[in-house]
């Protein structure tokens, strides 16, 4: 058969392989003068290819929306597969202590080539600067018109356009209901005086909630201080569960930070006045009872107790309650989005209900697929928005 794929990045090029090399004859076709370019820049150039979590049903709690769905996908097509599809074709991968996974050159342009190599060996051609303007459907067949004036026949056509506007209208000229997209993965703009001086410092593991007019959401995870406010996995793992209502509340909202994961208020007033005994003539804003980065301490201190050295042994009943508040439950308000520069992923998407996720096939528009972001489906920060799109791309490759 004659397939089309429109889209050249990760799912796109997956997909094609998969159908080129069950017989058929496929070609990409991309917008844009390259291909592949958000695989170029994940992961910060190093390439975040998948997550080290082979358990189908712990894996689909990573996703925000479309976990449910993937959930029979994950057993056809999950990260072990996924590694050892890379590496038949000489890619290895290793897993860091997070459970990413990366190719063990720390270098994306090894699974570029090596997705680029493998569409070549099975024959697929790739046309760039390739506009799609429109699809038509016949009885058993697809009319892809390009803004050129080209039409190209197509048996089969898989959408792996991304979160791209021109991929959702496509998607609804061809009768498919579009969940609105909104970001998701970001950073949280916050001005505030506890963290004005302080980008760059990093605490390895803090528990979060984020406070919404609508609902409260918890993470945890290591935070990092930023320019504009506050990143790290802790923050954008919540940007990715409170996407919607983020945007909703036009993306302000309250967040709550312990700093001192693990430990409750109480257990923390007990440690204070421990120390409080133990180091009674040290001063406080110099002298920490836990591993916290030595700048955001006196910052907590300072905010709490004034800038004026005091001595442990000053502490008072009030002056503690203070801190213990500020350390377990501190307030920051939350007043923008920011940018995750590392990869730019959309919640919303092609409505999962119009989908048959044993094939990826339409239930709307037969002989039309669809793979990867396209759908409503999206995952935290980890390699989990690639492995949605090689096993979506896998499956409807396959299925073709």
């Amino acid at each position: 058969m004659k397939v089309i794929v429109i889209g050249g990045g990760a799912a796109g090029f997956f997909g094609a392989i998969a159908a080129a090399e069950n017989g058929h004859e496929v070609t990409i076709l991309e917008a844009a003068s390259s291909v592949l370019a958000k695989v170029r820049i994940s992961g910060g150039g190093r390439c975040n290819v998948t997550h080290s979590c082979f358990e189908p049903r712990d894996l689909v709690n990573s996703y925000p929306r479309g976990g449910k769905a993937l959930r029979g996908p994950f057993t056809r097509f999950q990260p072990s597969d996924t590694i050892a599809w890379f590496e038949s074709r000489g890619v290895r991968t290793k897993t860091e202590a997070d459970g990413r996974m990366f190719p063990t050159t720390d270098d994306s342009a090894t699974i570029v080539n090596c997705l680029q190599t493998a569409a070549e060996d099975a024959g697929v051609e790739i046309r760039l600067r390739a506009n799609v303007a429109g699809i038509q459907k016949s009885d058993s067949s697809f009319n892809v018109t390009l803004q050129t004036g080209e039409s190209i026949h197509a048996d089969r056509i898989l959408l792996a356009t991304g979160g791209s506007r021109a991929g959702f209208e496509l998607t609804s000229s061809l009768g498919h209901q579009i969940v609105p997209p909104v970001p998701s993965l970001f950073t949280f703009k916050v001005n505030d005086s506890r963290i004005k001086d302080l980008p760059g410092v990093a605490v390895e593991q803090v528990e979060c909630q984020l406070v919404t007019s609508t609902k409260t959401f918890s993470q945890s995870g290591p935070i990092l201080v930023t320019h504009w406010g506050l990143s790290g996995p802790a923050v954008l793992k919540l940007s990715a569960w409170a996407a919607r209502e983020l945007f909703d509340a036009n993306y302000n909202a309250l967040l709550r930070i312990n700093w001192l994961a693990g430990s409750s208020a109480d257990q923390v007033r007990e440690q204070l006045n421990s120390f409080k005994i133990s180091q009674a003539k040290k001063t406080i804003d110099s002298a920490c009872p836990w591993q916290l980065p030595k700048r955001l301490w006196k910052s907590l201190v300072d905010h709490r107790l004034g800038p004026q050295s005091v001595r442990w042994a000053e502490l008072s009943k009030k002056g503690s309650q203070a801190l213990v508040k500020e350390l377990t439950a501190g307030e920051f308000q939350v007043t923008g989005k920011g940018v995750f520069k590392e990869e730019f992923v959309t919640c919303g998407g092609v409505d999962l209900n119009e989908v048959d996720f044993r094939t990826m096939e339409s239930r709307v528009c037969p002989g039309l697929y669809f793979a990867g972001e396209i759908l409503n489906i999206d995952g935290i920060t980890g390699g989990f928005n690639f492995q949605n799109a090689w096993t979506t791309a896998w499956i409807a490759g396959n299925a073709m």
